[in-house]
């Protein structure tokens, strides 16, 4: 109503008032209280801040304790008043949810039209043996970035977050909220997207670098977030490349384009029957960071990038369609990955290989039955052309082998199953090292994109091994379920000699916005982040990172 009616008033607050308040939403009372002490005009705020608050969540009468910048706020700016104004409308804020007030400063003209106050739950909150996450961090995300949300609605220019205790979580939290793929729209048409800043005080010591770091890594999951989003007629293989030197080449990372033919030189017949029915060409990409020393291993990186995928042949179900533009989703999370750590300066050498198709129907089509024989001499068995994931990948795995790996990590969209396995909850994995294992998941402690490890057993390589006559490897192998243990097992025929990780995103590759409430409906650019984290924590010299103390 804000929006039309321009209303000004003196009156004093009405003690009736209060005392009925708890019948009122939030919301409404803290335009109740507004409207009491100030003018309200039409226009719409252009400051926004965030601050936040603990409460036990498990005791609605707990009275709540700002946090130092809150008190800080409220002690300078509001004589008290935005301590008392929260308190009377309602219990505290639980995690994951913010409150907004409306002109609790003293001054005639308030600095910020609107303050969010966000809940951050008990104070003593840290990390969760049982779930696997540091609920801290996790609960500051949530808050901040439900806050910038509902700011944004109000068409609020800046906004202002406070720490929260964490700032690296904070920054997170606020940059994926208010993210939103907007490219295709009429500009009159696309919602106001505020400018995120740290809210700090000249007295205060804030963590500007954590600051920083987060605003980075938030940064390269939207990027990813944007890739997977593009319409797949517009992010053929050839403008995925462009689009990756016009990312990439301005940071520092090196970006070579190689062509069908070069392909061919090298005997990636496996990735080349996958795109060889469509009228755009395949392109492999090959991207090198040189952050550490020159005679430094390089961690090599491989991201599978079939820009739309149709299943070919086994043409796939129209539900399933409406979302083969995110099966390049391992490529964009390796190019987000590589501009993060040249935007960090990470010193760490990166080599990342992206293999890019299309898998769509056509009268040059690769056929279930069909025998192709990879890079490595293995010759391959095509039961079904739907399931063409890890042919594109096997080549990429076995060229990684020319770089001498400290250790290969490789993201897909391999199984669809993967989905009714885990839901979105956890990417999954697959390892033939402890020691990358222990790495990846104390990095999704960290980062709250959390993983779940499961099975490479020979059992499961067996199954693709075994089951043919005619060939060395199927690509779907016997049996009928454990489709994601298989695709894993079947990439391991193809790995070079040392440390190699498989995580399959399919799961993760879009939210329905329920399940990390701070990523809006759509794809998620998951799991950047924690691959970032187990990068940069593959640089510190203890290989075993300590597990952050359970909470009590």
């Amino acid at each position: 109503m804000f929006g039309v009616l321009r209303i000004a008033s003196r009156l004093p607050i009405d003690r009736k008032i209060l005392s009925i308040s708890r019948k009122y939403s939030n919301q409404a009372i803290s335009h109740l209280l507004a409207l009491s002490q100030t003018e309200i005009c039409a226009e719409s705020p252009s400051r926004g801040l965030v601050l936040g608050v603990y409460a036990d969540e498990n005791d609605k009468y707990d009275a709540g304790q700002l946090t130092p910048a809150a008190l800080r706020y409220n002690s300078l700016k509001t004589d008290g008043r935005l301590l008392e104004v929260l308190r009377m409308s309602g219990p505290m804020p639980k995690r994951g949810e913010a409150r907004i007030l409306f002109a609790v400063e003293t001054d005639k003209v308030p600095y910020y039209s609107a303050v969010a106050v966000v809940g951050l739950g008990h104070e003593c909150l840290g990390f969760d043996s049982f779930e696997m996450i540091d609920e801290r961090k996790e609960a500051i995300r949530k808050s901040v970035a439900a806050a910038c949300m509902k700011l944004s609605e109000l068409n609020t220019d800046r906004i202002e977050v406070e720490p929260c205790g964490h700032a690296e979580s904070a920054a997170e939290g606020a940059a994926l909220g208010v993210w939103a793929y907007q490219e295709l729209k009429d500009s009159k048409n696309r919602m106001e997207v505020p400018s995120i800043e740290l809210y700090t005080h000249k007295d205060e010591i804030c963590d500007i670098e954590g600051w920083r770091i987060g605003l980075q890594k938030a940064a390269a999951q939207n990027l990813c977030r944007e890739l997977q989003e593009t319409p797949a007629n517009l992010l053929t293989p050839t403008a995925f490349a462009e689009k990756v030197i016009q990312v990439l080449c301005k940071t520092g990372v090196n970006v070579e384009v190689k062509v069908e033919g070069w392909a061919e030189s090298q005997g990636m017949n496996a990735f080349l029957a996958v795109g060889k029915a469509s009228c755009e060409a395949p392109i492999f990409l090959e991207l090198s960071y040189y952050g550490g020393p020159k005679d430094e291993r390089p961690i090599v990186l491989i991201g599978q990038g079939i820009t739309y995928d149709c299943g070919g042949l086994n043409l796939k179900k129209y539900g399933e369609l409406k979302l083969m533009r995110g099966d390049m989703t391992g490529a964009a999370v390796v190019v987000a990955t590589c501009k993060a750590i040249s935007s960090l300066r990470l010193p760490v050498n990166i080599r990342a290989l992206i293999p890019l198709c299309e898998n769509v129907m056509g009268c040059n089509s690769f056929r279930p039955g069909d025998v192709v024989k990879c890079r490595n001499g293995k010759s391959v068995c095509i039961q079904g052309t739907d399931h063409e994931d890890v042919l594109v990948l096997a080549d990429a795995l076995h060229y990684a082998q020319n770089f001498c790996p400290k250790f290969v990590v490789d993201i897909g969209t391999t199984s669809g199953a993967m989905r009714q396995t885990l839901d979105e909850a956890a990417c999954g994995v697959f390892t033939n090292s402890e020691i990358l294992w222990q790495q990846i998941k104390n990095a999704s402690i960290h980062t709250g994109d959390r993983v779940w490890r499961l099975p490479l057993w020979n059992y499961y390589s067996n199954l693709v091994t075994e089951s043919s006559i005619a060939s060395d490897v199927q690509n779907y192998g016997g049996g009928s379920g454990g489709k994601p243990c298989k695709a894993a097992a079947f990439l391991r025929q193809f790995v070079p000699c040392g440390q190699w990780m498989h995580i399959d995103a399919t799961n993760v590759m879009y939210s329905n916005g329920k399940g990390l409430v701070y990523i809006r409906e759509g794809m998620a650019g998951r799991p950047t982040r924690t691959i970032i984290e187990l990068v940069a924590q593959s640089i510190c010299k203890d290989t075993h990172p300590k597990i952050p103390p359970e909470k009590h």
